[in-house]
C-alpha cells in the first residue's frame, strides 16, 4: 500500500486524502496551521512513499522536506497534469498551491502505483 503524508499550510487536506484512499493508498493528513512545515519529518517517521505539501507558493514544504531529508521534490505546481509528470519524473515530494482536491489525491497515488508497482 502506497503511503502518503499531506501536509497543507492551513491545517487542510482531507479531500486529497480521500483520494488517495479511494486509489488504494493510505492518508496521513498532518493537522494544524502551518504543516506543511513539517511535511518531511512525518515522511520520515511513518517511512511514508510520498509527500504531498501545499500553501501559497506551493513550495515552502517540499523544499524544507527536501533540504531536511533528500527526498526529491518538485514544487510551485498549480495542475494534476504537473503533479503526474513529476512522480513520472521520479519525484516522491510534490509541493503545489492550495488546491484540496480528491481527484488530485487520487490521480497521483494511481501514477505512483504505475511508476512503482512495487509499493502498490
Amino acid at each position: 500500500m502506497i503511503k502518503v503524508v499531506i501536509a497543507d499550510r492551513m491545517g487542510k487536506g482531507q479531500k486529497v486524502g480521500q483520494g488517495v484512499e479511494a486509489a488504494g493508498g493510505q492518508a496521513i493528513v498532518v493537522p494544524g496551521m502551518g504543516a506543511d512545515m513539517r511535511l518531511g519529518k512525518v515522511m520520515n517517521d511513518e517511512k511514508a512513499d510520498m509527500g504531498i505539501s501545499f500553501c501559497g507558493s506551493g513550495g515552502a514544504g517540499a523544499l524544507t522536506a527536501s533540504n531536511q531529508f533528500g527526498y526529491p521534490e518538485r514544487h510551485g505546481m498549480r495542475s494534476i497534469q504537473e503533479g503526474i509528470t513529476a512522480i513520472e519524473d521520479g519525484k516522491t515530494v510534490l509541493g503545489f498551491g492550495f488546491m484540496d482536491k480528491e481527484e488530485l489525491g487520487k490521480k497521483l497515488v494511481e501514477t505512483f502505483a504505475k511508476k512503482y508497482p512495487d509499493k502498490a
